[in-house]
């Protein structure tokens, strides 16, 4: 069908926002994502990366220019066609998990499935494949304090990607996490990538911005860099993005870490 062009999930073209008192938080972004791709939004806090984050998951409207999300024109929407566009097509991972104390992994991921127009029982079906699809089968009747922060993780990733949305926006998701379960969540985003979900990693981290095939960078609210990288190894290798030497024209590539 689509093979050759897969048509655009994500279409941002002049996007400002400007925030009262003069503050621009972005300054004439222009993204395209198309379906299928993984990649990482990445800059220093403060850059603009979580207003981006904001736009493109259709939290937040732009000042100026425009947003297409799965095709459609955000601009043209009002709010309650805005929140039935994003429980839709959309689906987020936060750092902080974001999932209801006291009950089930099950019903936090059903909970996801509210707003799909499914009954009772189809919401718990695909609450449970999809807590499956992340390796958590045998944990769907745990709470969330029964469950450790990985497998928290991996039940708001199972609670995202229920619905099949377009586009998953995963923030800074193995922030909260040790090194070794962020290691393994990176490696399920590889995984459901693989599947065709278009991923967007919103993050500081410069290494796991290197593990992935595209890396879009932005500081004081421009996109400053928009690269390939041609190096980068199938989810489950250590050495991803090692050797990941940003193409010509990214002389900035490992500027600013330190901020």
């Amino acid at each position: 069908m689509t093979h050759t062009h897969p048509s655009p999930v994500v279409e941002l073209s002049g996007v400002t926002k400007e925030y009262p008192g003069g503050v621009a938080a972005l300054r004439g972004v222009d993204l395209t994502v198309s379906g299928g791709e993984l990649l990482a939004i990445v800059g220093p806090s403060g850059s603009g990366k979580s207003t981006l984050l904001h736009i493109v998951g259709t939290l937040d409207r732009p000042t100026a220019g425009g947003v297409r999300i799965a095709g459609h024109d955000v601009a043209a929407l009002s709010d309650r066609a805005l929140s039935a566009l994003r429980s839709r097509h959309v689906g987020f991972v936060f750092q902080s998990f974001h999932l209801v104390p006291g009950v089930s992994a099950r019903a936090n991921v059903a909970e996801g499935l509210l707003y799909c127009g499914l009954s009772r029982a189809e919401r718990g079906r695909r609450a449970e494949r999809a807590l499956e699809r992340v390796g958590l089968g045998d944990r769907m009747d745990h709470r969330p304090h029964e469950l450790s922060g990985g497998q928290k993780q991996r039940v708001a990733i199972a609670r995202a990607v229920a619905g099949a949305p377009d586009l998953l926006l995963a923030d800074e998701p193995t922030g909260a996490l040790d090194t070794a379960s962020g290691e393994s969540v990176m490696e399920l985003l590889h995984e459901l990538n693989a599947d065709g979900t278009t991923i967007a990693v919103i993050t500081h981290d410069h290494e796991i911005a290197a593990s992935l095939p595209r890396q879009v960078r932005i500081r004081d609210g421009e996109i400053v860099a928009d690269v390939r990288n041609a190096a980068t190894v199938t989810a489950g290798s250590g050495a991803a993005g090692l050797g990941a030497t940003a193409p010509a024209g990214s002389a900035a590539a490992g500027t600013g870490v330190a901020e």
